[in-house]
C-alpha cells in the first residue's frame, strides 16, 4: 500500500498490521531458535565432558588395577636373584603393565626402599645374608671398618622446639661374635633432655637425597643387623658402609627389593613403588632390654 503522492514527494511504503505482526513473530521464533539452541549444544558439551571424565575415570582405575598387579607378580617370587628386571604382562581388559624390580645390595642405600620409618618401631640394615628360605644366614656376619647413619632430609624445615623438630636416631647393634652381642646408640640434634648424643652436621648426599645429620661411626665385629629406629617422629634415613670420603666401603648384603610397577590403560597412566623387604626380626628385648655400652 502507497500514499498518494503529494508535494512532489516520493511515495513512503508503509506495512499493514498482518505484516508487522508476521515480523514479530518470525523475529521471536528466532529468538527460541537461538536459546534452545545454546541450551542444546550447553547439554551436550556438558554431556561430552561427563563422558569423557567417566572414561578417563575408568581408564585410571584399569591402570591403577594393572599396576598392581604388576607389583604383585613381582611379590610372589618373580623377583630377581641379583640386579634388576624388567617384567612386563598385557592383561585381558586392555590394560598392561611394567615392573623395574631393582635389589638393594651397595654400601650405601636409603633404608626401607627410601620410605618414611616409622617412630618407635623402627627398620632393620642387614649385615648377614640370607639363605633361599628368606632366614638369615648368622655365619656370614660382615665386620666392616665403618657405619654410619643419616637422617634429617635438607628438604624439609626442620627447627628444634617446635612441632617440626626432627627425629632422634636410637641404632641398635646385634653383633655376633663368641657370643651374641647387642650395643646400643641414640642420637639427637635438639636438647630434648634425653641424654642421647649429638651428632655431627653437614651435608650428606646418600641414594639421592641429601640429610643434614650423621651419626659417629657404628661398626663393630661381625654385625647381623641393626635395628635403626627414629623416635619423636618418622624419618628418612640412609646407611653408609664407607668412610666419609666414601672410600675403604664394605659392600652389604641384599635387604630386599624397589619394586616399580606402571600401569597403562588407553592414555591413563598410573605407577607405584613398593618395598619388599625381609621379614622385620622380632626381637622384643631390643628397645626394652639390658644393653653393652658402646
Amino acid at each position: 500500500m502507497f500514499r498518494k503522492k503529494e508535494s512532489g514527494l516520493p511515495a513512503i511504503p508503509t506495512l499493514s498490521v498482518r505484516q508487522l505482526q508476521a515480523g514479530q513473530i518470525l523475529l521471536i521464533v528466532i529468538l527460541i531458535i537461538i536459546v534452545f539452541s545454546t541450551i542444546g549444544l550447553s547439554i551436550a558439551s556438558r554431556t561430552i565432558i561427563s563422558i569423557r571424565t567417566s572414561t578417563e575415570e575408568a581408564e585410571s582405575q584399569k591402570a591403577l588395577a594393572a599396576a598392581e598387579a604388576g607389583v604383585e607378580r613381582a611379590i610372589q617370587g618373580n623377583a630377581p636373584a641379583t640386579g634388576s628386571a624388567i617384567l612386563s604382562d598385557n592383561l585381558r581388559n586392555k590394560s598392561n603393565y611394567s615392573v623395574d624390580v631393582t635389589q638393594i645390595d651397595s654400601s650405601n642405600f636409603l633404608i626401607n626402599g627410601g620410605n618414611l620409618i616409622p617412630k618407635d618401631e623402627g627398620a632393620d640394615v642387614w649385615f648377614a645374608g640370607h639363605d633361599t628360605n628368606g632366614n638369615p644366614d648368622v655365619a656370614t656376619a660382615l665386620s666392616p671398618n665403618f657405619v654410619y647413619l643419616y637422617w634429617g632430609l635438607s628438604s624439609e624445615t626442620e627447627t628444634c622446639g617446635t612441632s617440626t623438630a626432627p627425629a632422634a636416631i636410637q641404632a641398635i647393634v646385634i653383633a655376633s661374635s663368641a657370643a651374641a652381642v647387642t650395643y646400643r646408640f641414640a642420637y639427637d640434634p635438639c636438647n630434648r633432655g634425653n641424654n642421647f648424643a649429638t651428632p655431627d652436621t653437614g651435608s650428606f648426599n646418600i641414594g639421592g637425597k641429601t640429610f643434614t645429620y650423621v651419626t659417629e661411626n657404628l661398626a663393630k665385629g661381625g654385625i647381623v643387623f641393626i635395628r635403626v629406629i627414629p623416635i619423636y617422629r618418622d624419618a628418612v634415613v640412609g646407611v653408609n658402609a664407607c668412610d666419609r670420603e666414601g672410600s675403604n666401603c664394605t659392600s652389604l648384603p641384599s635387604q630386599g627389593y624397589v619394586i616399580s610397577s606402571t600401569g597403562i590403560s588407553g592414555e591413563a597412566s598410573r605407577k607405584i613403588t613398593v618395598f619388599k623387604g625381609y621379614p622385620q626380626t622380632y626381637l622384643p628385648y631390643l628397645s626394652y632390654g639390658l644393653f653393652t655400652a658402646n
